[in-house]
């Protein structure tokens, strides 16, 4: 891998950020797909680290906050109980999203359960500079998780979405069709208006779309969770600093007052995989 050109090493990681799998980039980029792997782990590790350093101090006014789900080695069910739970089955990533700049400032891969609630909700308050509106899916664990977090210097509230109640017909991949949505007001003084989480679930399918790992009905996800670790951070650190947001015509980073330019490929990998 060290072998490997700035531009290649470019390559490769531009082809895993669209989205494409680790057998396809070795086909596309003539890679072998150890050294693929290797690379991505690289430089995810790396991408988390500049993402620590890089998300401080933000003057965001209104956060999203969501949860996506995929899994690691195999589904929940097919996990025997002499397995280590925390590293196979089901995993979530949260993720915190701007409303206005759409940065991304904070995200956690685990569980879906209050400890991780918790770790993710103290993160973010870390990276916050100012009193802030949060909105939040139904998720139980968001409320003791903000509380902890945030103490008195939140405006938390949370939409909580009612579907129809009949059964998907088989064969229909689609979630059911949303029939009414109720806000609450939680912690502070909330926007009514602005309790909302569209924009951190337009996120989700954007990951969905931008790794491969994250692709439902397919044969492509993550074997070990290091390896998806990797892989979010790596998607996170190219969506804020790389890709230029189609509404704003800057990228995330830029928007937020995080940079003060837009990032080439070359440069992100430059900077994450020394």
């Amino acid at each position: 891998m060290n072998k490997l050109s700035l531009a290649r090493r470019s390559q490769v990681i531009g082809c895993l950020v669209e989205g494409n799998s680790i057998r396809s980039t070795e086909r596309m980029t003539d890679t072998h797909r150890d050294t693929i792997m290797r690379l991505m782990v690289q430089v995810g590790d790396g991408c988390a680290k500049l993402m620590d350093d890089q998300m401080r101090n933000l003057k965001c006014e209104r956060l999203q906050v969501d949860e996506i789900w995929t899994y690691v080695g195999k589904k929940q069910a097919q996990v025997g109980p002499w397995e280590d739970r925390s590293r196979v089955g089901d995993q979530w990533t949260f993720v915190a999203l701007d409303a206005d700049s759409k940065l991304v400032p904070s995200y956690r891969v685990g569980k879906r359960d209050l400890t991780n609630a918790r770790l993710f909700m103290e993160d973010l308050a870390d990276r916050l500079d100012n009193r802030v509106q949060l909105s939040s899916d139904a998720l139980a664990a968001y409320v003791d998780a903000t509380g902890r977090a945030f103490g008195d210097n939140v405006d938390f509230g949370r939409i909580i979405k009612y579907y129809e109640s009949e059964p998907n017909p088989s064969g229909r991949y689609s979630p059911p069709r949303v029939v009414s949505a109720i806000r609450e007001s939680i912690y502070g003084n909330p926007d009514q208006q602005h309790i909302s989480t569209s924009y951190v679930e337009r996120q989700n399918l954007t990951m969905r779309m931008q790794m491969r790992r994250f692709t439902r009905l397919t044969n492509a996800f993550s074997k070990k969770v290091e390896n998806l670790r990797a892989a979010v951070a790596l998607h996170f650190a190219h969506y804020n600093f790389v890709r230029v947001h189609s509404s704003l015509r800057v990228t995330p980073a830029m928007a937020a007052g995080v940079a003060s330019s837009l990032w080439s490929m070359q440069e992100l990998v430059e900077r994450t995989s020394n």
